[in-house]
């Protein structure tokens, strides 16, 4: 398959890109393209929760507040009021997909529901919807079933897109890799949506599959889109430590039913940090922790949530007991060690309330998107919620705004001047260098000189990266090392241009914040908007 066309061509499988496809009209062909299968993005890895308005005693206004102060002075009040307005009818649809989220009564009957909240860092009350420890895969299975009821919906596994097709300012297209074979397919949209996840591959430590190879955000820029905050990256205080488990996330809802953390002394130290201790607020906990390791030159520090019984640990998380017993931990009677690692891409490609970017039919959605909601800092459980409100506001504003015309036919991929590499080992190396390089110099706290030595060390890789881009037949490693390199780069960018610290941005040469909070906005050469502003909600 060299040329197909599509009306909607969605990159992306995961609960922004299931959801989009779900909520457009059904008279339109849909290509759904995933890098593998349709359970390998983020989502089916999440296991905390889904943040909503939905106990009698919360408000919105509540929940936007908690927001607006996890953002540390960043968060864009519309986008946030946008996205909490919508989220008990986020919940109702989801329901009605088929996710089984978990009841405190245990009453099926609708009339009586009532959900199950949990706490997280950050939130003033109970108002996480779970579905035990595994939300992510609970909405993933409930999406991926009513996806594959929908014949006008073409699923497409094993493709990684190598580049968009810009038309006189307009996305008319991809290039997509076929890398079952290898092929390198041309595929026509009337319409493109990106929602690829995150960077957090860019760091040698990571909550996130092997996918989070930040290619949406890659792609945009190279086709002309302005990005956002990339400065923000947000490290997950706690995963697991073990040499078997390198990426294994011990959900922030262990904390929210009172686990503690603790120096190998059994000094619970999260006090000293912050008044709101284990529930502060995800930056202040990763911080807190990396400061203690460094301190003391721990390999890691432990939480406890012994005083459990493992009757509870098993109802509520059973995904963290088993996991840890295959490691021979049981974490009803000893504590689990955990180190932070990297886990959310705060900043991403600029879009507005519709997630649509500067490129003319290109939309943007989920992790790979900046809406303003964020800031500077994720609060718990925001981000599913963010992917289901920006879907059905792009699935609106798409089904409204297509073009009539359908691309014709467009310019297949040239690759007569490229030859098979017997150099496989040039882009296993540069893998480890750059995910090194981002670990130890724009981790979790940063300096001037670490920041300026991590911008020489990226270019030098990045024309390394780009000369055997030119030279070799493409691979999926390839375009994944190709596209975080790009955007790693990017992040040091903006890194290096916030002359301050503010939420997931720690600056030990600037420790202060300042009294005005400006988004950090880059400008690709190629772009059809210079403003530095994000989009103001209408």
């Amino acid at each position: 398959m060299r040329d197909t066309h599509f009306d909607v061509l969605i990159v992306g499988s995961g609960a922004a890109g299931l959801s989009l496809a779900l909520q457009l009209p059904e008279t339109l062909s849909i290509g759904l393209l995933s890098k593998s299968d349709l359970n390998s993005g983020s989502t089916s890895w999440a296991q905390g929760g889904m943040a909503a308005v939905l106990h009698e005693r919360d408000t919105i206004e509540s929940h936007v507040a908690d927001t607006l102060q996890a953002g540390a002075g960043l968060c864009h009040e519309d986008a946030v009021t946008f996205t909490v307005e919508q989220s008990r009818s986020v919940v109702d649809w989801l329901v009605a997909q088929g996710v089984d989220f978990d009841l405190r009564n245990d009453q099926p009957d609708d009339e009586f529901r009532e959900f199950h909240l949990t706490m997280e860092g950050g939130h003033s009350i109970r108002r996480i919807l779970h579905a035990a420890d595994q939300t992510g895969s609970a909405i993933s299975k409930a999406l991926n079933a009513r996806i594959t009821e929908r014949p006008n919906v073409k699923i497409l596994t094993d493709r990684c897109v190598v580049d968009l097709i810009v038309t006189n300012g307009e996305t008319t297209g991809a290039y997509v890799l076929n890398t079952s074979n290898g092929v390198v397919e041309t595929m026509g949209a009337r319409a493109i949506a990106l929602a690829t996840g995150g960077a957090s591959k860019a760091y040698l430590y990571t909550s996130n599959p092997d996918g989070a190879t930040g290619d949406g955000i890659a792609l945009a820029w190279r086709a002309g889109c302005r990005v956002a905050n990339l400065e923000f990256n947000q490290f997950h205080p706690t995963c697991l430590y073990h040499p078997k488990a390198r990426t294994f996330l011990l959900t922030e809802a262990l904390r929210g039913e009172g686990a503690t953390l603790h120096l190998p002394s059994g000094e619970r130290f999260m006090p000293r940090f912050d008044h709101r201790a284990e529930l502060a607020p995800r930056d202040i906990v990763a911080r807190a922790i990396d400061h203690e390791m460094k301190r003391l030159g721990l390999e890691c520090v432990y939480l406890d949530i012994t005083h459990k019984s493992s009757a509870q640990i098993e109802e509520h998380f059973p995904t963290v007991k088993a996991r840890c017993a295959e490691l021979g931990l049981d974490i009803a009677q000893e504590r689990i060690p955990v180190v932070p690692a990297a886990h959310y891409t705060c900043g991403g490609v600029v879009v507005d309330q519709y997630g649509a970017t500067d490129v003319q039919g290109l939309y943007v959605i989920g992790e790979t998107a900046c809406t303003g909601l964020h800031g500077a800092n994720r609060m718990a459980s925001n981000s599913l919620l963010e992917c289901f409100v920006y879907a059905s506001s792009a699935a609106q504003h798409m089904s409204n705004n297509l073009p009539d015309i359908v691309p014709g036919r467009l310019p297949t991929w040239d690759d007569s001047r490229v030859r098979m590499s017997d150099e496989a080992v040039v882009i296993q190396h540069s893998w480890h260098a750059l995910r090194r390089l981002m670990w130890d110099y724009v981790g979790i706290e940063r300096t001037n000189r670490r920041l300026k030595r991590a911008a020489n060390h990226i270019s030098v890789l990045e024309q390394e990266v780009d000369e055997y881009y030119a030279s070799f037949t493409i691979t999926k490693e390839l375009l994944e090392l190709r596209n975080l390199t790009l955007v790693s780069k990017l992040m040091i960018d903006s890194a290096r241009s916030r002359k301050e610290s503010r939420g997931l941005h720690f600056n030990s040469d600037y420790p202060s914040m300042l009294s005005e909070g400006r988004d950090t906005v880059l400008v690709p050469k190629n772009g059809k908007s210079t403003s530095t502003e994000l989009p103001k909600y209408r």
